[in-house]
């Protein structure tokens, strides 16, 4: 079996595309894609991020939710990726998107995405925003016994190889149970 080099890229699979949301100092809402985020740690999520208008928010706020994408949303997340709001300040309400602030952070939650990390800065350096997640909340829709399912939410990844948004696909194995048959 043969290999094929691709050189040094960020090719990770699946990325999430998270959907970043923020106020500026005169409490309007601001949202951002950005696909190279991971939880670091039990309360904390890391994502890599150039300066944005999101990047200033943040700053001054102190906090921001990340939404999860879905097949629903494409257009409207890709948008937010691709438009700035230094140049479009009215660029949350051109993504359709409608704002309900958060109870436990000074940042947006997006209505038209149901589940979102409400999280507080505990550090942004070099283009590293480390966040503390203070609560995870999902719309009751995507909630099958008492747990997010992941067929309701229909989240979607981001493949950097061929620029495009890929659906979940099917369970294919249960995540600290499967490999004890091999002990």
């Amino acid at each position: 079996m043969s290999r094929i080099d691709f050189g040094a890229k960020p090719f990770m699979f699946p990325m999430p595309v998270l959907i970043i949301g923020t106020y500026d100092e005169n409490g309007v809402p601001n949202a951002m894609n950005a696909a190279w985020g991971i939880i670091t740690d039990y309360q904390e999520i890391t994502i890599s991020l150039s300066e944005h208008k999101t990047t200033e928010n943040l700053t001054k706020s102190g906090a921001f939710t990340v939404s999860m994408a879905t097949e629903d949303t494409v257009a409207a997340c890709d948008y937010v990726g691709v438009e700035s709001a230094n140049k479009i300040p009215d660029k949350f309400e051109k993504a359709g998107f409608h704002a309900t602030k958060s109870t436990r952070v000074n940042a947006p939650l997006i209505d038209e995405l149901p589940m979102a990390l409400e999280c507080k800065v505990k550090s942004f350096e070099d283009g590293i925003l480390v966040g503390e997640i203070v609560n995870v909340c999902a719309e009751e829709s995507v909630i099958t016994d008492g747990k997010i399912d992941p067929k309701k939410l229909k989240p979607i990844t981001y493949d950097p190889c061929n620029n495009t948004y890929t659906g979940l696909g099917d369970v294919v194995g249960k995540a600290f149970g499967d490999g004890l048959q091999l002990k």
